[in-house]
């Protein structure tokens, strides 16, 4: 990747791309719950356009379902963000992903489902 610190720089990039994506796909399935969607109609749907992603096809189903099986722990992102943080505070980039995911991670740890899967985001969207 680079230099010497590319590497961790790297995965730092990383963990920010996927709080986001969990972020979207976990507040978009909530609404499709709430909407009353058909999720083996919705999820190829989706998956077959834009929307389309790893977390998507991964997590889909199994968030609709609530099963949460660990495939990242929510507790060691929540932690790999807040190293995250630190590097862009430092390097002045916004942080609104970062923070938000933060936030919801530590919700989610008090209740007690830090060794979940961090598709256990879905619940506190369900809740909005």
């Amino acid at each position: 990747m680079g230099e010497v610190g590319a590497g961790q720089n790297t995965k730092a990039v990383n963990q920010v791309l996927v709080a986001g994506i969990a972020q979207a796909v976990c507040e978009g399935l909530a609404l499709s719950e709430k909407l009353g969607l058909d999720p083996e109609r919705l999820l190829p749907t989706l998956g077959a356009g834009a929307a389309g992603n790893w977390f998507l096809d991964k997590r889909g189903a199994t968030m609709l379902s609530d099963e949460f099986k660990v495939g990242f722990k929510l507790a060691l992102l929540h932690k790999d963000l807040k190293i995250v943080r630190e590097l862009a505070l430092a390097a002045g980039t916004d942080r609104s992903v970062i923070e938000k995911s933060l936030a919801d991670y530590a919700v989610l740890l008090a209740q007690g489902y830090g060794d979940e899967d961090i598709s256990a985001l879905i619940r506190l969207k369900r809740k909005r």
